[in-house]
């Protein structure tokens, strides 16, 4: 579904539409149950204050505690205008762009963009049927060895289903007894796990999966298998998407915030097919707080 610039500014002219919009998410409406007396109240806006009164006991209420824009002097246009900037390229968008484009310093953009990464956070996952298992190592170009134990980089680990959605995470090294305890959290038992030769893998078997492998050191990537061909080359993909935003669009990404620009490309991803646009998907994601 197409969301462009002109819905937004039809949708979000002021700041006070802004409000509004967030009283309607987070309360129902100018019409709803006050926290503290219970009753169905009449929420009439607080003059020079970005709160609402309640009809009957005068309690004043914040749409914007708790979320993101908590205690934040940025106006709610510039938050909106960084969010529906964040949701339309799939390659994420640079601080200096959202500097550029909302109007504020740099270090707000930062600041502002890691912020709703926090609606982009995965939530539970489990899943069955066929799926790949990879790692991968973040940390842009530098001397020496390549790859798995390559020096200064961050490795990720991740999960995908076949057509379906991914799991991706920042993990501290790629040792079995870190890989393996999330592939029993995520995948359920029985279900097929396609790798490479890696042997941190070697137990997915006795830890009750169908285990098939491609062995990318003598040239394979894909073998001929029943009922589906064995390869990796879906989370192979995912990866391939994630270093292009990190290497292309951010340049530099620290591993102390590495899994936010994680959760950003899995957010991408598993939105890929959505019925609605990831704009309005993370609008709707605003009355679960911060």
């Amino acid at each position: 579904m197409k969301y462009t610039i002109v819905h937004f500014r039809d949708a979000f002219p002021t700041d006070d539409v802004c409000l509004d919009y967030l009283l309607n998410v987070r309360f129902g409406g100018k019409v709803g149950k006050c926290p503290k007396c219970k009753k169905i109240a009449n929420w009439s806006r607080v003059a020079g204050r970005k709160t609402y009164a309640c009809s009957w006991c005068g309690t004043h209420v914040s749409p914007t505690a708790g979320t993101i824009f908590h205690k934040s002097e940025t106006p709610l246009m510039h938050w909106f205008y960084a969010i529906f900037l964040m949701s339309q390229s799939k390659n994420g968008v640079a601080a200096k762009e959202i500097e550029r484009l909302v109007g504020v310093t740099y270090k707000c953009a930062w600041r502002m963009m890691h912020q709703i990464r926090k609606l982009m956070e995965q939530g539970p996952s489990l899943f069955d049927g066929t799926v790949e298992a990879d790692e991968t190592y973040v940390g842009g170009k530098r001397r020496g060895k390549r790859g798995r134990g390559a020096s200064g980089k961050t490795p990720v680990f991740g999960i995908v289903k076949r057509e379906g959605q991914v799991f991706a995470k920042a993990v501290p090294n790629v040792k079995a007894s870190t890989v393996m305890p999330l592939i029993r959290e995520h995948v359920r038992i029985g279900s097929t796990v396609m790798t490479d030769e890696f042997a941190i893998y070697n137990k997915s078997k006795k830890n009750g999966y169908k285990h098939k492998r491609v062995n990318h050191g003598s040239g394979q990537y894909v073998r001929s298998g029943r009922p589906e061909k064995i390869h990796t080359n879906t989370i192979e993909g995912f990866w391939s998407q994630l270093k292009r935003s990190v290497d292309g669009t951010h340049h530099s990404v620290s591993g102390k915030h590495l899994q936010r620009y994680v959760d950003e490309h899995v957010f991408r991803y598993n939105h890929r097919n959505a019925p609605t646009h990831l704009f309005q998907v993370l609008m709707s994601r605003l009355g679960s707080g911060a």
